[in-house]
Order: structure tokens, then sequence, then C-alpha cells
């Protein structure tokens, strides 16, 4: 099976990187620690900061290897030159209560709602990609079906 590519912007694969060197370089070193300090008190069948340690290791082995994993699956997105909502776009939409806001539409990988990145697998994402300025889309969400109008696609 082949492994799932992991869409990021070039922000979102940095911050995979940088978080990944981190725990590497910092985490390990601070466990690897810890371990040795709980190994100097003895008896490792009664030791709890021994089982502590080596669980937390377990669980830092883990997110490593998710992280490289993500990283070596990336593909970095660029947005798309033209009119319509892509990967990458930054969106100035309109929402139903007349308020406005702007959307950058990321990969799910990146999705932070309290950044305004929304993932292209959302279904405000998904109901913008392929749009263009001046159009209305419709959202069904728990509380029915929502229109939203996109104002702007802003490009950098």
């Amino acid at each position: 099976m082949a492994d799932k590519k992991v869409m990021l912007t070039q922000e979102g694969y940095n911050k995979l990187v940088d978080k990944l060197n981190y725990l590497k370089s910092v985490r390990r070193i601070e466990i690897a620690e810890r371990l040795k300090a709980a190994i100097a008190l003895g008896d490792l069948s009664e030791n709890s900061e021994y089982v502590d340690a080596k669980t937390e290791q377990g669980f830092l082995e883990g997110e490593i290897m998710d992280l490289e994993a993500q990283i070596h699956n990336s593909v970095i997105i660029h947005e798309e030159e033209g009119d319509v909502v892509s990967l990458g776009s930054k969106v100035k939409i309109l929402f139903p209560t007349g308020a406005e806001d702007t959307y950058m539409i990321v990969g799910s990988t990146e999705a932070d709602p309290d950044e305004n990145r929304i993932s292209d697998e959302s279904p405000i994402g998904a109901a913008l990609i392929g749009q263009k300025a001046g159009s209305t889309v419709q959202v069904h969400a728990p509380a029915g079906v929502l229109q939203y109008k996109i104002l702007e696609i802003i490009r950098e």
C-alpha cells in the first residue's frame, strides 16, 4: 500500500522539520537522562521512574516516526495562479451572519481553525476549492445548509 501524500505549505513543512529536530536533539536527550537516573536507583522491576521514562520514550519514538513519515511523504503546495480557489489560497468570505473573515486553504495536516487555516477536506474548504470570487457556495452543516459568498481570493 502506497503511503498517503501529505499536502503542506512551505511554512507547514518547515514547522514539521523544526519539531522533528527538537524531538531528536532535545527531548531524546532529556528522556535518556531520566532513564539513566532511574537505572541508577536500582531494582528496575519496581522502579516507577524507569517505567514512566520508558513509556515516554516509546511515545516519543512513535511521534518521531510519524513526523519522519509525514516529511518523507510531503508535497509542498504552492498557490496556483488563476482566478479559482486552490490549496494555498487565501480566501475572504462572507458568512450568513454578515461577518467576513479570511481563511487559508491547507492540507489536513496543517489545519488550525484558531489560525484561520482550514483543510481542503473540511466542509467549507471542500466547497471553496475550484470556485471563483463572487461565487456563493453551499456547505452542509449540522445546523443545515449554509451559504458563504467568496468576496476575494487574495494573492500574495
